[in-house]
């Protein structure tokens, strides 16, 4: 009988403990997952999800604020360029090279934290994102230039470290929101985390918004950002430490219920196999402790009978080739990657053209100084509420309904009809209809695959491999991204740019990113529908279901072959 355990906090109820009167491993498993997939949804939830969404929030203002940010930094940096085209315009490379530092960072974070949390666990890699991120946004508020380095390079270079940070919370909110969610809303939980980035998005303009309205009358001194020197330019140099340091505070706020959640209960069987040291150590992070210490012979004890009885594969370079090298399984990282890569291809690629759609509402521009960055901000806040953020929430409301995978195709399936409109006819198009479409692009963006391949990765996958999966899929999509901003974004200045048309080549551009839509449609085909099915039955390990997998069941024990009396205890425990 295994040990009793305190531990679990109202955001994260200790699962462990409720069955740790029974013997049997494996019966002690079923019986514990199946109270998490069927717990009525209630406040243990909605705390989950704030806990895991905080993160996302801070994610998406990051990156977000940038974009305002980038603005603020030629005002304060390129007045004294050597013999720059525009004063107070900060260099379009250097404005690239800002932004796409922090997709490299989230590349390398999303792999190495992904893996890392199927190797030690997710307990021990959550919080140590946040803490990553808190740091690099200070960091990069207190930056300056000096004799020796740019102020580009010391930015880029901190916000690579950002980035790091972001690209670890996307496995690890992903996966430890689903493998504590309830079946029934497992889809609605994880959306909502997702959601929090439209919330970031606009706390951002908000935010700048604030900045700029304190600093009104010394910004309203100057008539453009080329004469905005003196106070003015002192005003400026504030304004974006403000703006970029305040994206540490929410993160500090749920810094401390991350580093104190317990080891979710599906690492604690599948992979650790150390139900004893799990349960000590949810009771030590109760006591504020960093770790517990749990008897040893009765974890030794616990340890040899999970070792002869847990039927469930265990983790191995080994058994990760032999998983995803069957078509049946490697097609659904393929289909899940594949997607993520194609849609921010276009989804990173579309929010290079704000500064268009903002020119056609009206608020791009201004009298003074003030007014041009007091414009922008309202400008950014207005595109995030009429698409981005009811997207996010119509998922929300509709994804244990309508299904994922429907989702995903009606958002590739719109996305590539607009695309074509907007390419095969911007130029007939007129303001008010490019603005129009661009909105209904950004809503079904995000009521559809935005939301979906977040989503879809972190159900898809068994336990031993679903952070590095979600890790490797999330890449591919930031991979994306770098290719819309790099590659694809320069196009849009080919042929013979004028003043009014900057971008001579934007219609083909929208073109190609229709094409990306289409192979999304295409990439959709290979994932399968999760709505209303367990994350065990997902992952091939429930006898007498679609895509059980006899391995995955059972018979991959030992060496690979598992007896009819285990087959038949575990098949009878299943059903």
């Amino acid at each position: 009988m295994a040990q009793r355990t305190a531990g679990g906090n109202a955001a994260f109820h200790n699962f462990h403990n409720d069955y740790a009167h029974i013997a049997d491993p494996n019966e002690r498993r079923r019986l514990a997952l199946a109270e998490i997939d069927k717990a009525p949804f209630g406040w243990y939830h909605v705390r989950a999800i704030v806990v895991a969404g905080i993160g996302f929030f801070t994610d998406a203002y990051d990156i977000f604020a940038i974009g305002l940010v980038t603005t603020m930094l030629g005002v304060v940096y390129w007045h004294d360029a050597a013999s720059p085209s525009k004063p107070g315009v900060i260099d379009s490379s250097a404005d690239t090279a800002i932004k796409v530092a922090t997709s490299g960072g989230t590349v390398i974070g999303q792999v190495g934290f992904g893996i890392l949390a199927d190797i030690v666990g997710r307990k021990r890699m959550y919080g140590l994102e946040l803490i990553i991120i808190i740091f690099a946004t200070l960091a990069q508020a207190l930056s300056s230039n000096s004799p020796s380095m740019s102020i580009v390079g010391v930015i880029i270079f901190w916000r690579v470290i950002m980035g790091i940070g972001i690209g670890g919370d996307y496995p690890l909110s992903s996966i430890i929101t689903s493998e504590f969610a309830t079946t029934k809303w497992r889809g609605a939980m994880m959306g909502s985390v997702f959601a929090m980035q439209g919330i970031g998005q606009f706390a951002a303009g908000i935010i700048a918004l604030i900045a700029v309205s304190g600093f009104k009358d010394s910004l309203s001194t100057a008539k453009s950002v080329g004469v905005c020197d003196g106070n003015c330019a002192e005003s400026v140099d504030k304004m974006w430490r403000v703006i970029i340091g305040f994206g540490a505070v929410p993160g500090c706020i749920a810094l401390y219920y991350r580093l104190t959640i317990p080891e979710t209960p599906r690492f604690t069987f599948d992979v650790a196999r150390d139900p004893e040291k799990a349960g000590e150590d949810t009771k030590a992070y109760i006591q504020g402790k960093h770790e517990g210490h749990p008897d040893e012979i009765m974890r030794v004890q616990g340890i040899a009978a999970a070792e002869q009885s847990l039927t469930v594969p265990k983790a191995s370079w080994r058994d990760f080739m032999r998983h995803y090298m069957q078509w049946k399984n490697g097609k659904v990282l393929l289909g899940t990657a594949g997607s993520w890569f194609f849609l921010d291809v276009a989804f990173y690629g579309l929010s290079l053209n704000n500064s268009v759609i903002l020119q056609a509402i009206g608020y791009s521009s201004g009298a003074n100084v003030y007014e041009t960055f007091y414009n922008t901000a309202v400008g950014n806040i207005i595109i995030v509420c009429a698409g981005a953020i009811p997207g996010y929430w119509v998922t929300v409301a509709t994804v244990d309904t309508i299904g994922r995978k429907p989702i995903q195709f009606m958002g590739f399936g719109m996305l590539t009809i607009l695309f074509c409109i907007i390419g095969f006819t911007y130029n007939n198009l007129g303001t008010k209809g490019l603005l129009a479409l661009y909105v209904v692009a950004q809503f079904f963006f995000n009521f559809g695959p935005n939301a979906t391949t977040f989503i879809v990765p972190g159900e898809c996958f068994p336990t031993r491999y679903r952070s590095t999966s979600h890790g490797l899929s999330a890449a591919s999509g930031k991979v994306g991204s770098i290719v819309a901003q790099v590659v694809i974004g320069p196009l849009r200045v080919r042929g013979t740019p004028t003043a009014s048309d900057s971008s001579p080549w934007l219609n083909h551009v929208m073109e190609i990113y229709a094409l990306f839509m289409l192979c999304g449609i295409a990439t959709t085909t290979l994932i399968p529908e999760t709505k209303r099915k367990t994350l065990e039955e997902l992952a091939g390990e429930v006898p007498g279901t679609a895509n059980f997998d006899p391995v995955e069941g059972g018979a991959g024990k030992g060496s690979n072959e598992v007896s009819e009396k285990d087959m038949g205890v575990e098949g009878d425990r299943n059903v």
